[in-house]
C-alpha cells in the first residue's frame, strides 16, 4: 500500500475542446493501437462503426482473425457531462465502462488520437485504411508527450474490406 502510494501519477490527460458526435460516428479504420488483452484475437482489418442511438453512440467493433473470421462485439458509448462530446465512456460487457477520450481530432474529422487516462489504451483511427507516414508519425509523436509509450503501438494492416 506504501509503494502504490509513492507511484507517481500521470498528469491530467487533456482532451480536444469538442466533438460534433453527428461529424464523428460512421466508420473509423484502426491504423495503430498499443497492445490490450481485448484485441489479441484481430491480426488485421480493424474497424468501428459509430451510429447514434438515441443519447447515446452505439459501437460495432470488427477485425480479422488469424484464422480468417471476422470477431466482432457490440457496444454503447454514453457522453461525459461536460466533456462537450470529447470523452465518452464505452462498454461491451455492462455494466463496466471504460474511458474512451479523444486526444486528438483532425479539423475535417480524417483522424483521430483516441486514450485513457491512466494510459494503457490508446489507438490511432482514421476514415481510410491508411494514414500518410507523416501524419501518423505526427499523431504518435502527440500520444508520446501526452505520456503514452510511442515505441509500443503496432500497427494494424489492412489486407481486405470486411464483409
Amino acid at each position: 500500500m506504501l509503494l502504490a502510494a509513492c507511484t507517481p501519477r500521470p498528469p491530467p490527460l487533456p482532451t480536444v475542446q469538442a466533438v460534433d458526435l453527428e461529424r464523428y460516428v460512421g466508420t473509423w479504420y484502426e491504423i495503430a493501437r498499443l497492445p490490450n488483452s481485448f484485441q489479441t484475437m484481430c491480426v488485421s482489418d480493424t474497424q468501428a462503426i459509430y451510429r447514434p442511438s438515441g443519447k447515446d453512440v452505439a459501437v460495432l467493433n470488427r477485425c480479422r482473425t488469424a484464422h480468417g473470421t471476422i470477431e466482432q462485439a457490440h457496444g454503447i458509448a454514453k457522453v461525459v457531462a461536460a466533456s462537450n462530446g470529447a470523452k465518452l465512456r464505452v462498454s461491451f460487457f455492462r455494466p463496466f465502462y471504460g474511458d474512451y477520450w479523444i486526444l486528438a481530432l483532425d479539423p475535417d474529422y480524417r483522424w483521430a488520437l483516441v486514450g485513457e487516462p491512466k494510459r494503457r489504451y490508446a489507438w490511432i483511427l482514421a476514415r481510410q485504411a491508411a494514414l500518410d507516414p507523416a501524419t501518423l508519425d505526427t499523431l504518435l509523436n502527440r500520444a508520446a508527450a501526452l505520456g503514452f509509450d510511442r515505441q509500443a503501438f503496432i500497427p494494424t494492416p489492412h489486407t481486405k474490406p470486411l464483409p
